[in-house]
């Protein structure tokens, strides 16, 4: 059981929307992830034999897929982003119709059918109507119509979208399950969703994969640390000027940040326009010895002539997969379309 792509390349006029990308994959569950636009369902749509490559090759044990055709496409299940359905159908009979379309023979459709009703947990809604269905719901019958045909490679395209947490949770739980003696391919744009069921995760970027490994194996790659750091409310918009800020959390008169750097990060204020400032301060006490005089107040403050900043010291965290993916995408405020 093996799936190949090597040097993959699909292009659009000018855009490579998949540009080179070249991977193995065995039995378990792979992670594909990357921000909207990333080219990860152009991928998955090849894969799919819906698209045709520019240029490299997919292969299944070694066959190329696009010659093997209907043979591929019997070993193969897939859960587009949107997917259709008659919304008068009940669940039942929708899994049942797209049985027929992928050519079961009805008394097999039907016992796929009553296994799959169960496993997803739709039992109890086997004989509601489609459009009477939950988000959820809806994502639990579509990944249940990839399954009729028992396939051999799963590929869900972002499964998870617009589901509530614990529903997310629940998905989580059911890919785990399904990925047992077959291949599942899962794109998402969500952490989590990945983090802890996928044996390898592709982290995906311009449509090239610029980092891969298992989850601890991406963390401990990661060239820059995390730290922590309260500053004032004031300064913020300064920090997330200067660096690659993953998370803000408001505490009162200021915000605990948590910012990628490699090394602890310097001062930045927010009145850096209204006289010189250190490029790189490294510490309070360097920031005592700057061009503009210091004055320390009774409450420890320090005044440099422009502006009062309280002494904080950055504290290094353990590094996540949201740090990883935010060092790969993120975006200092101001840089690019300014979104962080």
């Amino acid at each position: 059981m093996e799936l190949k792509i090597t040097d993959l390349t699909k292009q659009f006029k000018e855009v490579a929307a998949v540009d080179g990308v070249s991977c193995t994959m065995t039995g378990g569950v792979y992670g594909l992830l990357g921000v909207n636009g990333a080219g990860k369902t152009t991928l998955m749509r090849m894969l799919c034999t819906l698209n045709t490559p520019t240029s490299g090759q997919i292969t299944w044990d070694g066959q190329d897929i696009f010659s093997m055709a209907e043979a591929y496409r019997r070993i193969l299940g897939y859960l587009p982003q949107e997917f259709g359905y008659y919304p008068d159908f009940t669940v039942e009979d929708y899994l049942l119709y797209i049985a027929s379309i992928k050519g079961l023979r009805p008394v097999v459709a039907k016992r796929r059918t009553a296994e799959l009703i169960r496993q997803v947990g739709l039992s109890k809604a086997s004989g509601r109507k489609m459009k009477k269905l939950s988000g959820g719901m809806k994502r639990r019958a579509g990944i249940a119509q990839a399954m009729l045909n028992d396939p051999q490679i799963l590929i869900l395209d972002e499964p998870t979208a617009g589901l509530d947490p614990t529903e997310r949770i629940r998905f989580r739980n059911l890919i785990s399950e399904l990925s047992e003696e077959r291949i599942v391919l899962l794109s998402t744009h969500i952490v989590s969703d990945v983090e802890y069921i996928a044996k390898e995760i592709l982290l995906m970027k311009d449509g090239r994969f610029v980092c891969r490994g298992t989850a601890d194996e991406m963390i401990a790659s990661m060239p820059e640390k995390v730290w922590s750091l309260t500053v004032p409310k004031k300064d913020v918009e300064a920090y997330l000027r200067r660096y690659k800020v993953s998370n803000v959390k408001a505490v009162p008169n200021g915000a605990e940040l948590r910012i990628l750097s490699a090394e602890p990060p310097a001062a930045a204020r927010s009145d850096a326009g209204r006289g010189p400032a250190p490029a790189e301060i490294q510490s309070w006490q360097a920031m005592a010895g700057s061009v503009n005089r210091p004055v320390v107040a009774e409450n420890g403050s320090v005044t440099t002539g422009a502006a009062v900043i309280r002494p904080q010291t950055a504290q290094l965290q353990e590094t996540t997969l949201e740090d990883v993916f935010l060092y790969h995408f993120g975006e200092r405020s101001g840089d690019g379309n300014g979104e962080v």
